[in-house]
């Protein structure tokens, strides 16, 4: 059962910028105090890989190694929304993007440890 719906992903150059987006599918869907919202990927062939977090209480941000200073993360607790600005986009940022939500901000780098996903939505960086 799909939780949440990511959208904005598509077809960019390399130095590109691309915005995503994720809200629930469903408005009975909570995101709570505790929880934190992170963004992951994965490329064909390749294992999930955590890409940024945010906790909900408190905003702090998680990023991997790889996309620090290009991707920035953004919780909307308004629309219980968060998106990811993606700058400076690589071909090797190619990947299905996933939105998710873990309940226990310990475990956050850990993919298995999240209650709740979207369907992905895909990335390509290509010239």
């Amino acid at each position: 059962h799909v939780q949440l719906v990511e959208s904005g992903g598509g077809l960019v150059k390399p130095g590109d910028s691309l915005t995503l987006s994720c809200t629930p599918s469903e408005p009975t869907f909570v995101i709570y105090a505790n929880d934190i919202m992170a963004w992951f990927r994965q490329a064909p062939g390749k294992e999930r890989e955590f890409v940024a977090g945010v906790t909900w209480r408190n905003n702090k941000k998680y990023y991997a190694d790889s996309v620090k200073g290009r991707f920035t993360i953004f919780r909307d607790a308004a629309r219980n929304a968060v998106s990811l600005q993606m700058d400076k986009l690589k071909p090797e940022d190619t990947a299905v993007y996933y939105c998710a939500r873990n309940p226990d901000i310990g475990t956050r780098y850990d993919g298995s440890k999240y209650t709740a996903w979207g369907q992905g939505t895909q990335v390509t960086v290509s010239s």
